[in-house]
């Protein structure tokens, strides 16, 4: 019996600038045991999210994930353009942590209110490769807001900033500088693919960066802990 998954969230898992971990999480699975629906936006905040629910619930799967956070967190950072991505964006309010886990609090609690289905929420996905740093701080830190949301709503909380940390300590990564990823800097890796013929392995390679590609978007590595963590916290478990 084929299990539909639907997965929630932003650029990761829109996979423009990021490796798709969808495409790994199905091979994970044996063939045909999961059916995968995509609905990532580049650049969504958990605000976004909240307003874009409607094609999720219209036909509810057996299964979500929702990977939502990484752009609030950053927000949070000194040097962040937080009033142009306010306007590009058009949220009503400033980007606070308070503000992420109420809207993270509301779409789980719609999800839940109007499906059946077993519901995964991951942390984020470590910010950077400085752990002691500002930006892995910051993932951090939302992701103990993630894992709040996720006890309060009583849905399985997916421990992707614990494998990804763990996974950077155990390789002794360099500690690049975290520098924070531009429209210019997404189209230039864009350019990269094309022009160059460079994977995005070979990108983060050249950069120094164990799991990322430009510190955020994921790279095969990183988007193999996206796939393991869903896979075997919510798929094999509960299937």
């Amino acid at each position: 019996m084929t299990t539909r998954v639907a997965c929630l969230g932003d650029s990761l898992t829109r996979a423009q600038l990021s490796v798709d971990y969808l495409d790994l999480l199905e091979r994970r699975r044996p063939p045909g045991d999961v059916r995968l629906a995509r609905f990532g936006v580049n650049g969504d905040f958990a605000h976004d999210l909240l307003w874009r629910l409607d094609a999720v619930v219209a036909d509810p799967p057996e299964v979500m994930t929702v990977l939502i956070g990484t752009n609030d967190a950053r927000a949070s950072l000194a040097g962040y353009p937080v009033e142009q991505v306010m306007q590009r964006e058009r949220l009503p309010e400033r980007p606070s942590a308070g503000w992420f886990q109420q809207c993270l609090g509301a779409v789980i609690a719609r999800l839940r209110a109007e499906t059946d289905a077993r519901i995964g929420l991951l942390s984020l996905p470590v910010l950077g490769q400085q752990l002691d740093g500002p930006a892995a701080r910051a993932s951090l830190a939302y992701s103990r807001l993630i894992a709040e949301v996720a006890a309060a709503e009583k849905v399985a909380c997916l421990p992707l900033h614990e494998r990804q940390t763990e996974e950077l300590r155990r390789a002794d990564a360099p500690p690049v500088a975290y520098r924070e990823s531009t429209p210019a800097a997404s189209v230039g890796v864009l350019l990269q693919r094309a022009v160059l013929r460079r994977g995005l392995d070979a990108i983060s390679r050249r950069r120094g960066l164990l799991l990322t590609t430009d510190h955020i978007h994921q790279n095969s590595r990183g988007a193999a802990r996206i796939a393991e963590v869903i896979d075997t916290g919510l798929l094999t478990r509960g299937g």
